[in-house]
């Protein structure tokens, strides 16, 4: 188990697996690491992967005195880079996580290589709402009917039953205030004016019949972010990554190959003072 300390003294969890253009994963709301098993493996093939675990969450700490912003989700992770020595990374970050890595193409760019967005929002007034029973369900999902909630709108019924293991690595953990703070940080977030200056080759993921990020949200990131791509998967919801893969990670690494570091003359070194 590692950790970093960031500028706080919160301790922040990571891991790395894999050699290659480094890849930073970024988990969705109150959820840890353990959301990318399986698919962080197939994503190692190419890539040295880091998760980390946002503070409130997993192996990180929960400190609950003030509130969090997704800002400071991104400051913790510009923390893990400088202390694996990662001057640039690629960023991969899921409904939550996704409104993490705009926020962090946006406040270092110069860190940034391309950036995967998946099932995420611009967040704010444009944000296509989801159904109301959609937010009951995620208000609910700490409790003991979690799973029942949670499963059939992250999978398809018939998926969910057969992968118990993974409906319950997407249930939120950690301390519930920990929880309502994730919850208050991404409802709070609005990129809709940073949108148009993000220069990251983007690449858009959704699920077509996603009720908890309805996507209609990855049209308009797609529409607002310079150049953006957009990939719609036919009949998933909003845990893409697991039950489309792997169809999802290859389409995630060839766009990964098609815009490298060292293609676009930039490099992964260390950042120097």
């Amino acid at each position: 188990m590692s950790h970093v300390i960031a500028a706080d003294g919160t301790r922040l969890w990571y891991d790395v697996l894999g050699e290659g253009e480094p890849l930073l994963l970024f988990n969705g709301q109150a959820l840890d690491h353990e959301m990318w098993d399986g698919v962080h493996t197939g994503l190692a093939r190419r890539h040295r992967v880091v998760r980390t675990d946002f503070r409130g969450t997993g192996g990180s700490d929960a400190p609950l005195g003030e509130p969090y912003s997704l800002e400071l989700f991104a400051r913790d992770a510009l923390a893990v880079l400088d202390h694996l020595g990662i001057g640039r990374a690629h960023v991969y970050g899921f409904s939550m996580g996704g409104k993490v890595a705009q926020t962090l193409a946006s406040l270092a760019p110069e860190r940034v290589g391309a950036l995967v967005l998946g099932s995420t929002a611009p967040g704010g007034d444009h944000e296509v709402e989801r159904p109301r029973s959609a937010t009951l369900a995620l208000r609910q999902a700490g409790t003991a009917a979690g799973r029942e909630l949670i499963g059939p709108l992250f999978y398809t019924p018939d998926w969910a039953a057969a992968h118990p293991d993974t409906v319950t690595r997407v249930l939120p953990r950690g301390p519930l205030r920990a929880q309502r703070l994730h919850f208050g940080a991404s409802t709070g977030y609005d990129g809709w004016d940073l949108l148009p200056g993000i220069t990251a080759p983007t690449l858009v993921v959704h699920g077509e019949d996603d009720e908890l990020t309805p996507v209609g949200n990855a049209e308009l990131l797609a529409e607002r972010i310079p150049g953006a791509r957009l990939l719609t998967l036919p009949g998933m919801r909003h845990g893409y990554p697991h039950e489309a893969e792997p169809e999802a990670t290859r389409a995630v690494l060839e766009f990964l190959a098609e815009h490298g570091l060292t293609e676009r003359g930039l490099t992964d070194q260390p950042l120097r003072a």
